[in-house]
């Protein structure tokens, strides 16, 4: 346990440096770091962890490697680009428990650019909040990682226990950066990835799957539009039968432990559709990506059974797809969901540090959102914490995060540390 004075030396050391902090994180956001292309984000990252005098560990995600593991997603893009960067402080005798500090660099496509107020990469600071791509989602909350470790340092304390700083790639396809290094050896007693929940402590999180569906039909001139077999409208047909599996896993929603206040949790995103090639002609193709989400405590094995049954169901008796079985390939997200179950002692420390730093108590939230929690969680049996700044429009244009939510949570993740893994004077 800290004492009081050291507890408000890292809070002041906190402050002191947040001007920095915003800095930095302000030239993270204003690095683009969309799937693929993450490198340069990286280096920052990188460069920020070499400055605490952490050692480095940096690796290109291998598909090879991934394939082995049951919580790696599928692969269908080129990996080349993709690089975990890790960093790492080991005390001189570990004599304290160990910590992951997780987050992910890599942030989703900017959508039209005209609907941002400014441009999606040009990060600004107005009326208290950090506008861009991934501003919120989650550069913010990546970037306290950092500057809460090198406040418990600036208060002139050193951990006892291993901290290990995580800055993955994939986490908003496939989860596979978090998984990479898991596969890397990397374990902790607890794990806290500080993602945009509105500095409340997510207590459970969905399961995704995504996957692809490509249907076939039969070209004809529009003029004779009975000779063919128009593949968009049996997408449509197709559509509409997922969402009677979604209408029902919803209406069960109520009895699913920290999911019965939610509305509408279990999602069937249609995010991407294309088909055809001529408007005066019926289109003899369609293909849709879809995101569906389901409880945790369910496999994801046998919620991608009940998605193949329906198509294939479909496809026998719904007349509109004309009796061909789509073709389904699974491209991203193969996951689990996750609980955090109360009572486990990285809730207690992490819920004395955030009501020392904010004088107020720490809320939680279920959140039908995929996080990497479940990679620790579920196959290393480790507690993972969630918990990061309030945040608004995430994955839309003027994506935002709140300064003040930023500096409590910063505050509350640096007492944290010191709590949970031990400090001594340096």
């Amino acid at each position: 346990m800290t004492t009081p004075q050291q507890r408000h030396a890292i809070l002041s050391a906190v402050d002191a440096a947040f001007d920095e902090q915003l800095a930095f994180t302000v030239s993270l956001v204003e690095t683009p770091s969309l799937r693929g292309s993450e490198k340069a984000a990286q280096d920052l990252m990188e460069s920020r962890y070499r400055s605490l005098g952490l050692t480095i560990d940096r690796w290109t995600l291998d598909p090879a490697e991934l394939a082995l593991h049951p919580a790696a997603g599928a692969i269908d893009v080129d990996y080349s680009g993709s690089e975990v960067v890790v960093g790492t402080y080991t005390p001189e005798v570990e004599t304290g428990r160990s910590l992951i500090l997780n987050g992910h660099v890599d942030v989703v496509p900017t959508g039209l650019p005209e609907l941002w107020s400014r441009g999606p990469f040009n990060a600004v600071i107005a009326e208290g909040w950090l506008y861009g791509r991934g501003a919120a989602d989650m550069k913010a909350g990546l970037a306290a990682a950092p500057f809460a470790l090198a406040a418990v340092q600036a208060a002139g304390l050193r951990p006892l226990g291993r901290v290990h700083l995580q800055s993955v790639p994939e986490e908003e396809s496939t989860g596979n950066g978090t998984v990479s290094t898991l596969q890397h050896g990397y374990h902790a007693d607890a794990v806290l990835i500080p993602e945009p929940v509105g500095g409340e402590l997510v207590r459970a999180h969905v399961g995704v799957i995504w996957f692809k569906v490509r249907l076939a039909g039969q070209a004809a001139h529009a003029a004779e539009m009975s000779e063919g077999f128009n593949a968009v409208d049996a997408a449509y047909a197709l559509i509409s039968d997922l969402r009677r599996v979604e209408a029902r896993w919803n209406e069960a929603s109520k009895s699913v432990k920290y999911f019965e206040e939610l509305q509408h949790p279990f999602n069937f995103n249609v995010g991407l559709i294309n088909g055809g090639d001529w408007t005066s002609s019926v289109p003899d193709w369609c293909e849709f990506s879809m995101r569906v989400a389901f409880p945790p405590g369910r496999a994801a094995g046998d919620a991608w059974a009940e998605i193949l049954e329906t198509i294939e169901r479909a496809a026998q008796e719904n007349p509109a797809l004309g009796g061909v079985i789509p073709s389904v390939t699974k491209t991203g997200f193969y996951s689990d969901g996750y609980s955090l179950e109360p009572g486990s002692e990285a809730e207690d420390s992490f819920g004395r540090a955030f009501a020392a730093a904010n004088g107020r108590l720490l809320g939680t939230v279920t959140t039908p959102a995929y996080l990497d929690a479940r990679v620790y969680g579920l196959f290393d049996n480790t507690p993972s914490l969630v918990f990061g700044p309030e945040c608004q429009r995430t994955h839309g244009a003027d994506e935002c995060v709140s300064v003040e939510s930023l500096r409590e949570v910063t505050r509350a993740i640096a007492l944290f540390i010191a709590d949970w893994c031990g400090v001594e004077q340096r």
